[in-house]
């Protein structure tokens, strides 16, 4: 073999490993809620409802592992690894801060999916920091992070409660058309995650932080902007 051909064999072994070894974005995208039968379609369980519709729709399976159920989707090159807390709500950092770490995923790559009592059934609001606004969950998990810098996505539940019944509120079911709307808020959130793992979240809060948002922001907006470019 003459000297050029071995530049050549060196030149395209040396080409491959790279890309071999070249790392794959991953994400973390936690949804708050407490496990059980018993909490199963709550408004405090709405970061269940998203993350447990990014699993179907990538046809993934849970595992329960440490302080967490766990599963991972694929969306155009991006790794979303998708936990549960096992930890209830008040717990959440302890997961959070652990499947960080376990995963190497960066802060500004995790995503924290939430039910918000200030926001209309069916409204989804994406946010890069903020306060807990008195959300146990968030409250933890700022705590455990020692930063309010992480991103969130807030899914409007409603305040239809009377004074001193917040708890029983939370903690019932949707029904009719509140139902509805939180069923079309679920697709606009998992269409919104994907599109801050491939557009990231700046476009996404732009495409998405839309008064009155439903399902028709979904995944037509990612493909528009690639066009572009226990309480």
């Amino acid at each position: 073999m003459g000297l050029l051909e071995r530049l050549i064999s060196i030149w395209k072994q040396k080409d491959c490993k790279e890309t071999e070894e070249e790392p794959v974005a991953k994400y973390l995208i936690v949804g708050l809620g407490n496990v059980g039968a018993e909490y199963e379609g709550t408004r405090h369980n709405a970061g269940f409802m998203v993350v447990d519709a990014l699993a179907k729709e990538g046809d993934a399976r849970w595992s329960l592992e440490r302080h967490a159920y766990r599963t991972e989707v694929r969306h155009k090159g991006r790794v979303l690894v998708l936990i549960k807390p096992t930890t209830y709500m008040n717990l959440s950092g302890k997961a959070v801060k652990y499947w960080l770490q376990a995963e190497k995923v960066e802060l500004p790559n995790l995503m924290v999916v939430v039910d918000d009592l200030a926001l209309d059934p069916g409204i989804v609001r994406i946010k890069k920091q903020g306060g807990a606004g008195g959300h146990n969950g968030l409250t933890d998990i700022e705590a455990a992070l020692g930063t309010p810098n992480y991103n969130r996505m807030r899914m409007g539940v409603g305040d239809k409660f009377s004074r001193g019944r917040q708890v029983d509120y939370v903690l019932g079911r949707m029904e009719g058309e509140d139902l509805v709307r939180m069923e079309e808020a679920v697709k606009t959130a998992c269409d919104a995650i994907k599109c801050y793992a491939t557009q990231g979240i700046d476009r996404t809060m732009n495409l998405y932080n839309k008064k009155g948002n439903a399902h028709g922001n979904g995944a037509d907006a990612e493909q528009g902007a690639e066009g572009a470019k226990k309480e």
